[in-house]
């Protein structure tokens, strides 16, 4: 069975280990656990890992976040995966640094790589794993919040969240969105 998990960010240097990159982080962890690397393909790196039993294709849109769907519609169609065995990855900053919320739908909530993936699917019923990145920003600085790298403590604490999230995503593939969001949804 094949599963497609998409996580969100913006490629380039400047953007590496920022907040907004953390869907870019946790397929990196992801992939690492597998020894797996990514190569450039079409709208995307690409790279497939196996988990019992399971083909999970990771994809790191290179369409930037605000068009991410362009890329997650592309290789849904490509590999042929059902909008159920779809998970997106993505920076919440309306969840608390380290908190992790597996959801089966949902509104974007305002964030605009799920508006665009939402724009180019034609729906919201695709799951989507929301990695907390806090709100520890002041009026008028949400963008350098978010384009912002994490900070020292939150430096520390990720490789916890990122594991979580790991096992967040073999559930899903292994055992089912139900049971992995009452196992993990805090």
């Amino acid at each position: 069975m094949k599963y497609l998990i998409a996580g969100l960010g913006n490629i380039g240097p400047e953007y590496e280990d920022t907040r907004h990159n953390i869907g870019f982080i946790t397929l990196d962890k992801l992939a690492a656990k597998h020894e797996a690397t990514f190569e450039h393909s079409r709208h995307a790196f690409v790279t497939e890992i196996k988990h019992k039993g399971r083909s999970i294709h990771l994809i790191k849109p290179t369409t930037y976040m605000n068009l991410s769907g362009k890329a997650v519609s592309y290789w849904m169609n490509e590999l042929k995966v059902p909008a159920e065995r779809l998970m997106v990855i993505t920076d919440d900053i309306a969840l608390p640094f380290g908190k992790l919320r597996l959801r089966a739908k949902g509104s974007s909530a305002g964030h605009n790589g799920l508006k665009d993936i939402e724009k180019c699917l034609g729906s919201q019923k695709y799951p989507r794993l929301k990695f907390g990145i806090g709100d520890d920003f002041g009026k008028g600085q949400q963008v350098d919040y978010v384009l912002g790298r994490f900070s020292r403590e939150q430096f520390d604490e990720l490789p916890f969240a990122l594991d979580k999230a790991c096992d967040m995503v073999y559930g899903f593939t292994t055992t089912g969105i139900d049971r992995t969001m009452s196992q993990y949804n805090d």
